[in-house]
């Protein structure tokens, strides 16, 4: 098994030592690797030679091989929604192109972050525009993971979403204004030209393509696979979380036990069932107790 990230603080058989005595078990057969993702060209670059390994040389060829192919596909993906520029070439030449003001989308088009088994979205076409966590509620005694899933990724999620959506409702303001005629200051920021505030937002060509908006401002669809009871206590226990939802900022629905979208949250840590189900004659619980 191979997994990226944290490379040789996890490596580390003190530090695994000490995960395992507050009850975090790591595989005595894992080995975790550094990896950079090019967002430009979807290459990942993994850092195998920081921590050689014989007994994974081959586990590590499959990695790069998944992750060249998963790089191909992302490519012909992307370069359909690219606009089409006098010169432009293909989407990784594009980014090494320092007057190509368009050589990515980013995360332009978000519109859901879904948490449930990755059964539930295997070979559908979401066009780029969800988050997705391979999550299974069932395996996660306590809900540990429910409450770091909801505390953690979808709070960033929420981050790049909203940037998007006030750069693009409101981009005087939240914006980040003309790419072309950024100067990066104190390497904190940019400005527009040589003075003024500095920028907070996403610049206009990120959200724009010339001629229309490459981000619809919708606020992010949170979709959990899990018990709604379990969702509300997270919720309770975490205020700030909570307050996204109660105030609008996003949206979140439980899935039901056939990854249908049964119920939606009505804020103060209620739910109303879906119209859809209301209308099948039965609004039952997202899943049956474990």
């Amino acid at each position: 098994m191979i997994v990226l990230g944290l490379g040789g603080l996890l490596n580390d058989p003190a530090v695994r030592a000490g995960l395992a005595a507050e009850g975090v078990e790591i595989p005595a057969d894992t080995l975790f690797l550094a990896a950079l993702h090019d967002t430009t060209s979807d290459r990942v670059t993994l850092y195998a030679e920081d921590h050689p390994s014989a007994a994974h040389q081959a586990e590590v060829g499959q990695a790069r091989s998944w992750l060249a192919a998963a790089g191909a596909i992302a490519r012909g993906e992307r370069a359909l929604r690219l606009p089409r520029t006098r010169g432009a070439g293909s989407v990784a030449s594009r980014g090494r192109d320092w007057a190509e003001v368009r050589p990515e989308w980013g995360l332009a088009g978000c519109q859901a972050f879904i948490a449930a088994p990755r059964t539930r979205t295997v070979g559908k076409t979401l066009q780029g525009r969800a988050f997705l966590h391979d999550y299974d509620w069932r395996r996660d005694e306590g809900f540990g993971g429910l409450d770091l899933i909801l505390t953690a990724p979808v709070v960033v999620a929420s981050w790049i979403s909203l940037q998007y959506y006030g750069s693009t409702v409101a981009p005087e303001v939240f914006g980040g204004g003309d790419k072309r005629l950024h100067n990066v200051t104190g390497g904190i920021g940019v400005v527009e030209g040589n003075g003024g505030l500095l920028r907070a937002g996403l610049p206009w060509q990120s959200v724009h393509d010339g001629e229309g908006y490459a981000h619809a401002p919708i606020r992010l669809s949170v979709c959990v696979e899990a018990p709604r009871q379990a969702i509300a206590d997270v919720l309770g226990r975490h205020g700030d979380v909570r307050a996204l939802f109660d105030n609008g900022w996003l949206h979140l629905f439980a899935l039901d036990g056939d990854g249908r979208m049964a119920w939606r949250y009505a804020g103060d840590l209620q739910w109303a069932a879906m119209p859809d189900v209301e209308a099948a004659g039965a609004a039952p619980e997202a899943h049956p107790a474990a």
